[in-house]
């Protein structure tokens, strides 16, 4: 496997897009950091199935689908009798975080 790296139009654009300025940043580090993300790449694509990408993921069909139905939801006087905790149209409920979060 051949050793790719950047060129150097790939790192200006790269700066730019990060809006890193080549002033404040040191551009062999830089350089060096991106060649090893694109040799990781490169070693990743050794593992390509690109006979068909979407076999990962089942198709569903429409016919699958569930039907939605349209159900009656509660009127606020039954929805009243769930809970004493009912007050302006809404529920009280257990506090989850503490003072400290």
């Amino acid at each position: 496997m051949e050793k790719r790296t950047i060129d150097e139009n790939t790192l200006d654009a790269l700066l730019y897009l990060s809006r890193l300025s080549p002033e404040s940043t040191n551009l062999e580090v830089l350089k060096s950091q991106v060649d090893q993300i694109v040799e990781y790449f490169g070693m990743l694509s050794a593992y390509d199935d690109s006979e068909n990408p979407y076999d990962a993921y089942p198709s569903t069909t429409v016919e699958q689908l569930r039907n939605d139905a349209i159900v009656p939801g509660l009127d606020i006087p039954d929805v009243r009798k769930i809970s004493d905790e009912f007050l302006d149209g809404y529920f009280r409920v257990p506090k989850v975080l503490g003072e400290g979060a």
